[in-house]
């Protein structure tokens, strides 16, 4: 068992792989119970808990059941407690609170928790799960404070504070669940819940890494604070507003006079900067996904497969990644052999795992997406498929990057379907990655050296 198992200093995805399962059972069993269920709603079957688990544990939120006429109070405090738990991630929470009751920073915790947060090894462990916590609770707090003064003129005050607690904590945890079956669409016209969810997604997408490196820059004058920020925190910014920019620009245009055209335009520029964000892992809609063109749709696979940030509440396989390889073109094409950006130097070491992310990335989104076609059409020809494939397409890569938008398919998958779509949340969450290095045997030391030679490119 230990050779299969190894080492969790060595391997801290390991550690993380058994706590998000551990979660989705305890989850799935939780939300089995009669007490999870609304009053004369259909039985929710075990697949079906399990789908919804995994959902919420992998802040997804995909869902096969509605999270506001199928699940009681208790089944929606469950998701939320699981969200919760998934965002900010379990071994943080469970970390903390052994801290705080007198216990100590052993290998094996400041391996998974260095994974998780990003953390150095010269890092005081006590004191960044104590940030950490201390953040989420503010900004997911100041989210709450806003869209309870918000609901309270519209809804009475328990359905007012409930649904801003909810909306707040999966809006951060980028985990895309509302309690509306109609996401947030009656909500596409109100400007401060917008950029409430907006505001609340991105900062949950930055990565508790830049967070914490703001945080620490914010003693700086306003002339040193962007020169003392970390070359990571760097990268994410740019390329969080570079994204989310381009994002908008390319929405707005392609449904200017589509699906935008009876907004007015100041809605219309809401809307398509909502879907941008929201495409960035959060998975909320205040439009009908599959009312979106073609062209629409396959940016937002493309905004969708690029997520968020490294050591944060979403997914994709991340900004930071992205603007590695890009840099990494422009290096090349000028011809300079050293990666530099912001006078400092990227290791050929990083590239390479930049360059495998986005690849495996990829193949593991085309197997994926092969499989589902297989097994759910493939008795079909194309001519009577309608627009299945672009839907297929959609639902794997919100899945494998834990967005959570879907154009309306995920209810009438079948039963393997759904079994795929599961298997690709946990492994989103995780990183393809890490799930493979968490199920790998042992690391293996080669120490057999062959001569240098290099195939043709491009």
């Amino acid at each position: 068992m230990p050779q299969i198992i190894g080492s969790v200093s060595t391997y801290p995805a390991r550690a993380s792989l058994a706590w998000y399962l551990g979660l989705i059972v305890v989850g799935s069993v939780l939300l089995l119970q009669g007490m999870s269920h609304a009053v004369g709603t259909a039985p929710i079957s075990l697949l079906d808990s399990v789908f919804t688990a995994t959902s919420a544990a992998c802040v997804t939120g995909l869902a096969v059941r509605s999270t506001e006429f199928d699940f009681s109070f208790a089944g929606q405090l469950i998701i939320l407690i699981l969200i919760q738990l998934g965002g900010i991630g379990i071994m943080t929470v469970t970390s903390f609170l052994m801290f705080r009751f007198g216990g100590r920073q052993g290998l094996r915790t400041r391996a998974v928790i260095s994974e998780t947060l990003g953390a150095n090894d010269d890092t005081d462990l006590q004191w960044i799960l104590s940030h950490v916590i201390a953040l989420t609770v503010f900004f997911e707090g100041l989210g709450f404070a806003i869209l309870t003064l918000r609901n309270l003129g519209h809804s009475p005050w328990r359905t007012a504070v409930w649904q801003a607690l909810f909306h707040s904590v999966s809006a951060f945890c980028n985990a895309g669940f509302a309690l509306h079956d109609d996401s947030l669409t009656r909500f596409q016209d109100d400007t401060l819940v917008n950029l409430t969810i907006c505001g609340l997604v991105i900062i949950g997408g930055l990565g508790f890494p830049v967070i914490l490196d703001l945080q620490r820059s914010r003693h700086s004058r306003w002339q040193d604070r962007w020169h003392h920020l970390h070359l990571h925190s760097k990268l994410m910014l740019i390329g969080t507003f570079g994204l989310t920019l381009v994002g908008t620009v390319s929405i707005a245009a392609l449904e200017w006079d589509g699906l935008f055209r009876d907004m007015p335009a100041w809605q219309r520029f809401l809307a398509a900067l909502f879907h941008s964000v929201s495409c960035r892992t959060a998975g909320f809609n205040t439009v009908q996904i599959g009312s979106l063109t073609n062209a629409t749709l396959f940016i937002s696979i493309l905004l969708m497969a690029i997520g968020a940030g490294p050591c944060s509440t979403g997914g994709g396989f991340k900004v930071s990644t992205v603007m590695v390889l890009l840099t990494q073109a422009m290096s090349t094409f000028r011809g300079r052999r050293k990666l530099k950006v912001f006078r400092r130097t990227i290791p050929r070491s990083t590239v390479d795992r930049a360059t495998a992310t986005a690849m495996l990335f990829t193949v593991v989104a085309a197997v994926a997406l092969t499989v589902m076609l297989v097994i759910e059409q493939s008795d079909s020809p194309h001519i009577s498929g309608d627009a299945f494939f672009l839907d297929a397409m959609f639902e794997v890569v919100s899945a494998l990057g834990t967005v959570g938008l879907s154009t309306g398919m995920t209810p009438n998958l079948s039963v393997a379907g759904k079994i795929i779509l599961i298997g690709l949340m946990l492994l989103g969450r995780l990183g393809p990655i890490s799930v493979f290095v968490a199920l790998s045997r042992r690391e293996l030391n080669d120490p057999v050296v062959y001569p240098d030679e290099e195939p043709m490119i491009g």
